[in-house]
């Protein structure tokens, strides 16, 4: 007989997995709570039943990586969370699901470059200090001559 010991898949003591629901019976919410907060992965719904939003939970903050949706399914933007707000690369869907932009945030504020996209062509960059635009390019090499690509990471 081989026994299989799953540590990480089982909640920790305290944790109950918690499900609410609309009105008309359908899921609003699912996910973890521990000591009666917001912990581990969540998923929320909007009322047709379709993903609204999926991520992760640390202490009632998000955290890690998160994805969001429209009411019919496609993306609408995705990124991480630090701390309970928007950080490092985003990504922004435009309404056929394709990406419009990427940005780089620090405490929910554009802090960085974000890179623009038509038909998931680059068509220019931009230049963000705490959530204001100082700069923009409209051809790779004049971005080049001014930026470090290094800054991309």
């Amino acid at each position: 007989m081989v026994l299989f010991v799953l540590s990480g898949l089982q909640p920790k003591e305290n944790s109950v997995y918690h499900k609410e629901y609309y009105q008309t019976g359908v899921i609003k919410e699912e996910g973890w709570l521990k000591n009666g907060v917001k912990a581990n992965f969540w998923k929320f719904y909007h009322t047709n039943g379709k993903v609204a939003e999926k991520g992760y939970y640390k202490n009632n903050q998000r955290v890690s990586y998160w994805y969001f949706y429209d009411s019919y399914g496609k993306p609408l933007q995705e990124g991480h969370y630090k701390d309970g707000m928007k950080s490092n690369w985003w990504l922004f869907y435009d309404s056929m699901g394709k990406v419009s932009h990427k940005c780089q945030l620090s405490k929910g504020k554009k802090n960085g470059y974000c890179l623009k996209y038509v038909n998931e062509e680059l068509t220019s960059a931009e230049k963000y200090q705490n959530g204001k635009k100082i700069k923009e390019w409209f051809s790779f090499s004049s971005f080049r001559r001014e930026n470090n690509l290094s800054d991309l990471k």
